[in-house]
């Protein structure tokens, strides 16, 4: 299995912080957010590849990064090289795909989020459902559902339903960005493409999987903390726990 870390974004709301250096390398309690993903997906011995989906402009502080880990990891960078012209994280999902040949299931993270529970769980959920899945949280707040993607799901946990920030969500059922895909479904992405799914956030092709084959949602069985600005950056600092605390 691979795991495909999304972290080609510019985090312009954490400048100057992230000016010249990428979000997901910044520290957490001693560690990179990066070395937090990374190392708990790790311990689960499923990943025989992580690949880091940088821009440009920040390639080299993965590249750097990733001769200091044991695991093999493989950054790819995307050319891009300014948040204007970014080619949205589906486009950098199937670049990834054919820049490294890539036909294998996988695990597809946001690499600038802090949780406090492990990945693993998820993996072993895909792997006993044996479909494509998202996870999904009750958000309360009705603003914050205004920019996700939102899911209806059935007893099952099979999702009938999956919008991208849409202006009448139809449920609080919310879908933080960690995906996994089944080889099968992970060939799809082109398709997906080419049958006009969204691709800037990388729910939308898991909106527009849905409906086409069978994707489940697991109940996220913890905390995720989003880093968006220099004040959320400082309260994660403040109160992360680490993994399983």
């Amino acid at each position: 299995m691979k795991c495909l870390i999304l972290a080609a974004g510019y985090a312009t709301r954490l400048y100057p912080l992230t000016e010249n250096f990428p979000k997901p390398l910044l520290e957490v309690k001693g560690k990179t957010i990066l070395d937090w993903l990374v190392d708990d997906v790790d311990t689960l011995g499923e990943v025989d590849e992580y690949v880091v989906i940088s821009n440009h402009k920040y390639a080299h502080h993965f590249e750097a990064w990733a001769k200091s880990k044991e695991q093999r990891i493989t950054v790819v960078d995307d050319g891009t090289a300014s948040n204007e012209n970014r080619l949205g994280a589906v486009k950098d999902i199937q670049y990834a795909i054919d820049t490294l040949f890539i036909d294998d299931d996988m695990l597809v993270i946001a690499g600038d989020n802090v949780l406090d529970f492990s990945l693993t769980k998820f993996i072993e959920y895909a792997k006993k459902k044996q479909t494509s899945c998202i996870m999904r949280y009750y958000e309360p707040d009705f603003q914050r559902l205004l920019k996700c993607g939102v899911v209806t799901i059935d007893e099952n946990d099979r999702i009938l339903n999956m919008t991208e920030k849409s202006p009448t969500p139809a449920t609080h059922w919310c879908c933080p960005p960690f995906y996994y895909y089944t080889k099968e479904d992970a060939r799809l992405v082109s398709v997906g493409i080419a049958n006009g799914c969204g691709t800037d956030a990388p729910g939308n092709y898991m909106a527009w999987l849905s409906e086409q084959v069978l994707v489940h949602a697991m109940q996220m069985p913890g905390r995720r903390f989003d880093i968006g600005d220099v004040a959320s950056y400082e309260k994660v600092k403040r109160e992360y726990r680490g993994i399983g605390d």
